[in-house]
């Protein structure tokens, strides 16, 4: 599928901005067939695994990848705007204008910057962003009890074990009371990724490390990374919760399942059956990978939903169309009902479109705050 939507993008560049470039045919065809490998990137990721979610070349080949895709879907947007000024300008003075060269290098250097930077935002650690959130009912012993949200780690040959490593020794040095992970941890199988997923065994909280899976554990062996996590000193929530105590008082953690379970034959996202037995009273936060289901959750008597997977639209405009996929939820705070939900921008990214633009990475520190 992606090898196809990617293929009208380079069309649009081949034929109306290649094309009329004032370059010898030799040049012009190099280019253009540069830019069709380029648009099969996502091919080329399956050839190399079996999955276009886990590209298996070299790191910098992977950024080179999507540095040229970026620009090239950045070009393909310009181009388009152009000849939508050309055609108004074609309406008015009867004739169609002729574009400089000069233009058609300036919008090329233009998609190729924007592109550079937006990669390089993709492939950071991200700084640490807080946010508080009451929560009507909290008891007075967690007032200031403080969460790491990590989201969409997507671990792989883009983000390996330095990055894990990193950000590992940037969310302990938070001195969080409880970690937790919404999801989209890897992207491979275990084989490939265990290695560069190890250095998450050294996440530390006074609470432990909370996860649950997202869409992507479904593509590569569920119940084979489920196991590996565990290894890894993570209490995984399917369809389940943990209580945490403090000073006699409980607050509820539940976890689901991701809407790609049913699909594989495992159990699909429950709330009720995560909320199952937690103790009447306390304060609960959900997490679900997939923010689409919230207005179900807000029935419940969840408090507070904890989402990532929409990666915030990773580009101005471009998370308009996310979140029409997503029920409207895309990125930072929404009251749905009387539930919170909260989107992360996500930890990292798929390394099958790593650009950002406008829509930063998080490592996302949650302080709970009581209404009382």
């Amino acid at each position: 599928m992606f090898h196809l939507i990617f293929g009208v993008p380079w069309l649009i560049v081949a034929a109306r901005f290649i094309l009329p470039l004032p370059w010898s045919w030799a040049l012009k065809i190099a280019l253009a067939v540069l830019l069709l490998l380029v648009s099969q990137y996502h091919w080329f990721s399956r050839l190399s695994s079996g999955s276009v979610f886990s590209p298996e070349f070299p790191r910098p080949l992977i950024l080179a990848f999507n540095l040229l895709l970026g620009a090239m879907l950045m070009l393909a947007v310009f181009q388009l705007v152009l000849d939508a000024v050309s055609l108004v300008l074609l309406a008015i003075k009867g004739s169609f204008p002729v574009v400089p060269a000069g233009v058609r290098y300036a919008l090329g250097g233009l998609a190729l910057a924007l592109s550079a930077f937006g990669v390089s935002q993709a492939i950071l650690v991200p700084q640490t962003k807080d946010i508080q959130v009451t929560i009507p009912g909290l008891p007075t012993a967690f007032d200031g009890y403080q969460l790491v949200q990590l989201t969409d780690l997507h671990i792989s040959r883009l983000f390996p074990a330095r990055w894990a490593q990193q950000l590992v020794e940037r969310t302990n040095a938070l001195d969080a009371d409880l970690i937790v992970v919404t999801g989209d941890l890897i992207d491979g199988n275990i084989e490939s990724r265990s290695a560069d997923v190890a250095p998450l065994s050294g996440l530390r909280a006074r609470d432990g490390v909370l996860a649950v899976p997202g869409n992507h554990e479904y593509f590569f062996g569920y119940e084979a990374w489920m196991r590996y996590f565990q290894g890894l000193n993570m209490q995984i929530l399917a369809n389940g919760h943990a209580v945490i105590a403090r000073g006699g008082e409980s607050l509820v953690i539940a976890g689901v399942t991701d809407h790609s379970a049913a699909r594989t034959g495992m159990p699909a996202p429950d709330v009720r059956a995560a909320l199952a037995g937690a103790p009447e009273g306390a304060p609960v936060i959900l997490l679900d990978h997939q923010p689409r289901n919230a207005v179900d959750a807000s029935t419940t008597r969840v408090a507070l939903q904890l989402s990532g997977h929409t990666h915030g639209g990773m580009v101005l405009g471009l998370d308009r169309l996310v979140a029409n996929a997503n029920n409207g939820f895309v990125s930072g705070f929404y009251r749905v009902g009387a539930m919170q939900l909260y989107v992360n921008n996500g930890t990292a990214l798929w390394p099958g479109f790593a650009l950002r633009l406008g829509r930063p990475s998080e490592l996302t520190r949650i302080t709970l705050r009581s209404s009382r």
